[in-house]
């Protein structure tokens, strides 16, 4: 038996259960039981603490409470969704339990779980049986009764999966939808496969294939692996930039390229940094790179006529000018620089989550100062929100989630930042976060306006038409993969073969039947001239309203839809 582990061996735990993850993510995605697309509990889990794994792949530290710190402070930038959030709880509060400690013991262990346990309570307004919290609460307490019957730390995580296991089987049962889909938890699952991989390094077991590879984003699309529908922005751009001056400011620029693409990665030595971005505007990203530095190249590749091509067995044709290029720079790469908080110019500064470029300009027109590509599927990290709040110049920023599973990472960077009050206002529709921000009274008070968005979000209704990820039995119904599908306020309202008859029922609903104001965002998967059909469709069902037809060019979502 290992009786205790020291911070050399916690870091290699923590890489080897992100490792584990890692393999079996599908695995624990194939358990969630709502068939929306979504970003799925086991990517989400994987690339909260796949974070934490880089960092501990970069720096070993002989203290475990040094490790530990390290590992939590990781997790809680990279959390995504609020599987990701709950899970950089639990480490949080295991390293405030071990931060004094050279190394710890199984008491010691079981005490660590047992202060992640109430971390991860404390965050969840409305804790709920059958999750990871029920999963984790009973682990913690299998792992102190341990302890008392043996100290050593390998017997007392033996002891605390044993017990998580037989705790996840019982989640099947305490959840009603669990138990209809004859599944257990998927965040319990994902935490107990991290939990088996620490105690694996224990054993000296081999990580799973693949696991030293950093998860981070390739530098190049996998034109194989993608079909259009999975491309949310048209072109994939490379460029390098000689910097102006040594100590040049990159955050704002991160904060721009992020409002108008994803898969942003931004390497840089002293003298030059290199960007990854896919957006539909790269002209506008070059144009931007002149205010911190010269262009020395760049390669834009359209990644829609890429897998077009690819589908139809063609050549697929490809820039490489860059490559050695490349190469030399990320050999040079340094670490990135702290992030710089920008100086209050201002009272407020808003900050806002959505998809689609039609949604952003929407929030840029309203004056929002950020604006974070993401959403259903591209829950964005913690550290993602937070960057965006500090290249805010304002004394207040306002965040708006636009999205239920990326509150709690929004949520994660109040008291992260200094200088700026940080307000999260729990919007989980975008056509919430439009009507509160419109309500923003520059001039009011931060609690006059808090209790004005929240009172004028509450009163927004929202529909959302979609497709079906799984097979599923849920809410009554049975669906199919590919089927359309109709949420509003985030329940499942029906499903059908053909959208115009889901849309034909959803216009005689009650909610815009009695609306005054119904906004129709149509997502970047319809045509203009089906939205206008739409538009008609309402238009005649719901005579009483003012109705408006936007682009909203957003993704997994062919509409979404507003009353008021």
């Amino acid at each position: 038996m290992i009786d205790k582990i020291d911070g050399l061996l916690f870091g290699r735990m923590v890489v080897h259960g992100a490792a584990c993850i890692s393999e079996r993510k599908q695995e624990i995605n194939e358990l969630n039981v709502f068939p929306v697309p979504d970003g799925d509990t086991g990517t989400n889990m994987s690339m909260t603490i796949n974070a934490a794994a880089d960092e501990l792949r970069k720096k070993s530290f002989d203290r475990v409470g040094e490790a530990a710190n390290a590992t939590a402070n990781a997790l809680l930038r990279g959390a995504r969704g609020n599987s990701g959030v709950i899970l950089s709880l639990l480490f949080r509060g295991l390293a405030k339990a071990v931060k004094e400690k050279d190394t710890i013991d199984g008491r010691d262990f079981a005490i660590a779980l047992d202060f992640g346990v109430a971390a991860a309570y404390k965050a969840v307004m409305k804790p709920a049986e059958g999750t990871i919290l029920t999963v984790s609460r009973m682990a913690a307490a299998a792992a102190a009764a341990a302890a008392r019957e043996d100290p050593s730390v390998e017997f007392v995580l033996e002891r605390a999966i044993a017990q998580g296991l037989e705790t996840l089987d019982q989640t099947t049962e305490m959840n009603p939808v669990l138990k209809k889909a004859g599944v257990v938890d998927s965040g319990g699952k994902g935490f107990l496969v991290i939990l088996q991989g620490m105690m694996d390094e224990l054993h000296g077991l081999p990580m799973p294939e693949g696991a030293g590879e950093s998860q981070s984003h390739n530098d190049k699309a996998d034109f194989a692996a993608l079909g259009d529908e999975d491309i949310t922005f048209t072109y994939d751009t490379v460029f390098i930039v000689r910097k102006l001056r040594e100590d040049v400011n990159l955050e704002p620029f991160r904060a721009y390229l992020s409002s108008i693409g994803d898969s942003l990665v931004i390497g840089e030595s002293d003298e030059e940094f290199k960007v990854h971005v896919h957006t539909d505007i790269p002209g506008a990203a070059l144009t931007e790179s002149a205010k911190y530095g010269t262009l020395e190249l760049a390669k834009i590749e359209n990644m829609r006529t890429q897998a077009e091509d690819l589908a139809a067995g063609k050549h697929v044709q490809s820039t490489d000018d860059l490559d050695a290029v490349e190469e030399e720079l990320e050999h040079g790469v340094a670490a990135p620089a702290e992030p710089v908080i920008a100086e209050p110019e201002k009272k407020y500064g808003v900050v806002a989550v959505c998809a689609g470029e039609g949604m952003a300009a929407v929030f840029r027109d309203l004056g929002c100062d950020g604006v974070i590509s993401g959403g259903q599927t591209m829950n964005p990290a913690t550290e993602d929100i937070l960057r965006q709040i500090n290249a805010t110049p304002a004394e207040v920023v306002f965040v708006l989630p636009n999205n239920k599973n990326i509150i709690m990472a929004a949520q994660q960077c109040v008291g992260l930042v200094e200088g700026k009050q940080v307000v999260v206002i729990e919007s989980k529709t975008v056509p919430q976060g439009i009507t509160a921000l419109m309500m923003l009274d520059t001039e009011g008070e931060v609690e006059d306006n808090v209790e004005t968005m929240r009172e004028a979000m509450s009163a927004v209704s929202t529909a959302e038409v979609t497709y079906a990820a799984r097979d599923s039995d849920f809410g009554g119904f049975a669906i199919k993969q590919g089927d359309h599908m109709a949420l509003l306020n985030g329940q499942l309202f029906d499903t059908n073969k053909h959208q115009e008859k889901l849309l034909e029922k959803l216009a005689k609903e009650e909610t815009f039947q009695s609306a005054e104001f119904i906004n129709i965002y149509y997502g970047e998967d319809v045509k203009e001239p089906e939205a206008q059909k739409t538009l008609k469709l309402f238009t005649k069902a719901c005579p009483q309203a003012e109705i408006n037809l936007l682009s909203g060019g957003q993704p997994v979502y062919y509409y979404m839809i507003s009353a008021e």
